[in-house]
């Protein structure tokens, strides 16, 4: 299988090295060294993403633009076939080809601020070289990704349905949904008054998306573009706050690990702001924080929302995973509403010294 994907690309099969690569939970990856090069190979898993041919379709428009308008921006497209195809499909599998990018390294968590800051930069900075392109022409490539209130009608569908066992379990976790629904009304306020112009928005900003250096560990760009489509700032923003602040992952069981980082948020916003200050409103800027609440409630939700349906969704180690994310994740929320004022405090700084 893996030599005829080789040999649709170009490579030379008998003389190519193909080993797995990488920590990714959806695509396959391998790493290919052949004698022109090395190159990295995925096999699209269409479970999650049915239409690949609208994600390379979406890469070949913004590589096209960017070439045009900002060609000196490293963006990572994907090559084609000898029949010039960004996408290869045999037995039903779909494959695609990326240049490896020399001297470049991903990780898994952030260990220091440093690391944040490069990588909102990175993530502001996509957001700002495609500040003038026209959103709307991007193929969605998961519908209702990032729709709360979708989200919310899929947990008040769940309810009714799920076990007297699993309701009893997670009655703390449904006390906080339904103390934390004013997130949700406030969103539908946002998108009611248009406080945010839709953007091309990366929607997957955790850390292991962006290529680091691996010399002095500054930032390189922005991978995985699977999910850039039509989208708010907010989800960019929310996700490096969901997943950035809490030194502890989203499987933490003891919550007293579970808790924000101000230096890591500092990190984040002026990482970020210093690409995008200049192409948000002020409306949207006002909306930083809580773009936090927005996407670890958003999560939450999912994770309590996927326990109570008997765990389809979500690959579980046991029976209480998706449960123990979800409490996980409102501890995280508490923790972040906790802080506002700190997270306030560090905005109204920043923005002094740069006025």
């Amino acid at each position: 299988m893996i030599q005829s994907v080789l040999e649709a690309f170009g490579l030379n099969v008998e003389t190519a090295e193909c080993v797995e690569f990488g920590d990714g939970l959806i695509n396959n990856t391998w790493k290919v060294s052949d004698i022109r090069g090395v190159y990295i190979l995925q096999k699209v898993n269409t479970n999650v993403f049915s239409n690949p041919k609208d994600i390379a379709d979406n890469m070949v428009m913004l590589k096209k633009y960017l070439d045009q308008k900002s060609p000196s921006y490293f963006f990572v497209a994907p090559l084609t076939t000898i029949d010039g195809n960004h996408v290869f499909e045999i037995d039903g599998g779909v494959y695609r080809l990326f240049p490896y990018v020399s001297n470049s390294t991903t990780i898994n968590e952030v260990k220091h601020a440093d690391q944040a800051y490069q990588a909102a930069k990175q993530f502001g900075k996509f957001s700002r070289v495609l500040a003038d392109y026209n959103p709307l022409r991007l193929h969605v490539t998961i519908k209702d990704f990032h729709n709360l209130p979708f989200r919310l009608i899929q947990y008040q569908q769940a309810l009714p349905q799920a076990s007297k066992e699993r309701i009893e379990k997670s009655q703390w976790a449904i006390d906080e949904i339904t103390r934390h629904l004013h997130i949700v009304t406030n969103y539908n306020d946002i998108i009611k008054q248009q406080k945010m112009s839709l953007r091309v928005i990366h929607h997957d900003t955790k850390i292991s998306n962006v290529l680091l250096s691996s010399l002095d560990g500054s930032g390189i760009c922005v991978i995985d573009l699977d999910t850039v489509m039509p989208g708010y700032f907010i989800s960019d923003v929310g996700d490096m706050m969901r997943t950035y602040l809490c030194p502890a992952d989203e499987n933490e069981t003891n919550v007293s690990n579970i808790m924000v980082r101000p230096d890591v948020f500092a990190a984040i916003y002026k990482g970020y702001m210093e690409e995008m200050d200049a192409v948000l409103s002020e409306t949207e800027k006002e909306l930083f924080i809580y773009s936090g609440k927005f996407i670890i409630f958003m999560q939450a939700l999912r994770f309590l929302t996927d326990y109570l349906n008997g765990d389809i969704y979500y690959r579980i180690d046991n029976p209480s995973h998706n449960l123990n994310r979800a409490i996980n994740q409102l501890v995280l929320l508490n923790s972040y509403i906790d802080n506002e004022e700190v997270f306030e405090n560090i905005v109204q700084s920043w923005r002094y010294q740069m006025s």
